[in-house]
């Protein structure tokens, strides 16, 4: 577990996730500090990891990557910590289709494929 303080490559980001889930890297991103935070068990390690480092709440986001997917589909935009309902997010999915694009740009900043 540990916020990424220089970008990785895909691969490395596979061997992590051969190394805990066997297909998938949880991740935390920071849309408002601009960081990411990668391989825990669970969201909410890295929620706490972040917060713990000067995170607001409200700016992070839990999603998964999924390295042997291309495309739109190396991002999955799923954890319990998405659920907000004081900020309009009803669901564990991220509704707001600014809030996945600073998301994606923040992976594409982090992961380098």
């Amino acid at each position: 577990m540990r916020i990424l303080e220089t970008p990785v490559s895909l691969k490395e980001l596979k061997k992590s996730a051969d190394d805990s889930y066997g297909g998938l890297v949880k991740a935390v991103v920071d849309i408002g500090r601009g960081l990411i935070a990668v391989n825990a068990e669970l969201h909410s390690d890295l929620e706490a990891l972040l917060t713990d480092s000067g995170s607001a709440r409200e700016d992070l986001w839990g999603i998964n990557l999924y390295p042997e997917l291309p495309g739109d589909d190396f991002i999955e935009f799923d954890s319990m910590i998405n659920l907000k309902p004081s900020q309009g997010n009803i669901t564990r999915g991220v509704e707001d289709t600014n809030i996945r694009r600073l998301i994606s740009d923040q992976v594409n900043k982090w992961i380098t494929r």
